[in-house]
């Protein structure tokens, strides 16, 4: 099957439409471009388009992105840090992000997912039913300190 080709300006309407749905960093935009076979010219000149019209700004994607996935995946700090380093944003900008969540909404969400996920494990071993549970916490990106805490509050 032949690839659809595009030429630069067929290129930056699809990617401003890409980025208008949804804020996207530079690295999704880039691979768009590389799934586009576009040459490193045309890049050099359709990356700039997209951040001059404020298609593409890494600040908001990292914001957005931070308060979506704690929001609705419920995922602490150091998931969301672990994706934004994998997205190449920088660290500055990660601690921007960061403070898009205020420490009240991030303690109260910790503890409700660590007192509904306690109450659906069903395991009468304590020890199996801690690990689960730290084993859940850590994956989502919660802070050993805060969750060997709330495991140890919880299982007794």
């Amino acid at each position: 099957m032949q690839q659809k080709t595009y030429t630069v300006e067929e290129a930056k309407r699809a990617l401003e439409k890409y980025c208008a749905y949804q804020d996207r960093c530079h690295k999704e935009i880039e691979q768009k471009l590389r799934d586009y076979n576009m040459i490193a010219q045309a890049q050099e000149v359709i990356i700039p388009h997209l951040i001059e019209h404020n298609f593409l700004n890494e600040e908001r994607f990292a914001k957005s992105f931070a308060r979506g996935k704690f929001r609705i995946k419920k995922w602490g700090k150091q998931r969301i840090v672990r994706e934004l380093k994998f997205r190449d944003i920088s660290e500055y900008l990660i601690k921007v992000a960061l403070k898009e969540i205020s420490e009240d909404d991030y303690i109260n969400t910790f503890n409700e997912l660590a007192q509904k996920r306690f109450e659906s494990i069903k395991e009468s071993n304590i020890f199996k039913k801690k690990k689960k549970l730290m084993d859940y916490l850590l994956y989502r990106g919660w802070e050993s300190n805060l969750v060997y805490q709330k495991v140890n509050e919880l299982v007794k």
